[in-house]
């Protein structure tokens, strides 16, 4: 990896406001404000989602998705791409997606205040975990 490279994945890392992109039946990005966490020992980027909404509909489809990320002076900014994994929908409080929808919210958040309340929340929101590998990454680091 060169220093450029590092220097983006270290701009995907630094926030957690980000724009992700999947594709629409017919070709078009569809465009999604999210909330993110970069892992970057697993080179890994994670969003939560809910099953219902194009995104998560686009990637079921389609798994070639992009993160878009800019610094706060907005000239600085960083693309991800690669090929997403959904995990399942969350089921149960207790099964597997609701465990990585808790490592993901403490990763971005820290402790909540409720977690029955927030295991109820996802179960009942039928969420799932977007897991975007890092493929490629391009962009303008900062300088």
């Amino acid at each position: 990896m060169t220093d450029a490279q590092d220097a983006l994945l270290d701009l995907v890392g630094s926030t957690t406001r980000s724009v992700l992109a999947t594709l629409k039946r017919d070709g078009r990005p569809q465009l999604s404000n999210v909330t993110h966490h970069y892992d970057p020992e697993r080179r890994l980027v994670r969003v939560s989602v809910t099953a219902d909404r194009a995104k998560a509909r686009n990637l079921e489809r389609d798994p070639r998705a992009s993160l878009h990320v800019t610094a706060e002076d907005f000239w600085s900014w960083a693309v991800v791409e690669g090929d997403a994994t959904l995990s399942p929908v969350a089921g149960r409080e207790d099964d597997a997606t609701v465990e990585e929808l808790v490592d993901l919210y403490r990763a971005l958040a820290g402790e909540h205040p409720d977690w029955d309340d927030y295991r109820r929340a996802m179960v009942r929101d039928r969420r799932r975990v977007v897991r975007l590998p890092v493929g490629r990454v391009y962009g303008q680091p900062p300088q």
